[in-house]
């Protein structure tokens, strides 16, 4: 699938989302995006873009679009020579969903830097769907993922003033 074909298809979707029950035009993505991110895209440019005249992106149109679909900026490019995702496994499929979710998560949380932090790297491990369940294992084994964080990140959630930080437990008194 091309950009062109990708974009195509986002609109369709968000149009669908927005129960205007047929695509969104490139113009009314255009003036969404400027009216929800603050940042747009001209109508011109959406159709070079979709049209082929501009196959490639630049890091910041891509970031915006993926902002504003909500998809993993990866996903907005050519796919290879070859590739179908009639070929992935339902398995792969369902790597790829957990994949954007993570990625969603690292920019809905980009106000906190540590679990931002957190979700990239499980986002980029190569089997995140496997790291997702070894944390559900940690968790799920008593007294293992404090002692994994004493080991690991010793005083990490001691602030300036000795106080214990946000988002984790104290340290246990053993």
């Amino acid at each position: 699938m091309t950009l062109g074909d990708k974009l195509r298809s986002l609109r369709s979707v968000e149009g669908s989302l927005r129960g205007l029950g047929r695509p969104m035009t490139q113009f009314e993505l255009a003036t969404a995006m400027k009216r929800e991110l603050g940042r747009g895209l001209s109508q011109a440019y959406l159709s070079q873009i979709e049209s082929g005249a501009r196959p490639h992106l630049t890091h910041t149109t891509r970031k915006l679009l993926a902002r504003f679909f909500k998809v993993y900026p990866g996903f907005l490019v050519d796919d290879p020579e070859g590739y179908t995702s009639g070929l992935q496994s339902d398995l792969r499929a369902e790597d790829a969903k957990i994949d954007s979710w993570l990625f969603g998560g690292v920019e809905q949380f980009s106000a906190d830097p540590a679990l931002s932090e957190a979700l990239l790297s499980i986002a980029e491990v190569d089997d995140s769907r496997r790291a997702l369940f070894l944390l559900g294992e940690i968790l799920r084994t008593p007294g293992l993922a404090e002692r994994l964080h004493e080991v690991l990140r010793p005083g990490a959630d001691i602030d300036q003033d000795g106080q214990q930080g946000r988002g984790h437990p104290p340290p246990s008194a053993n």
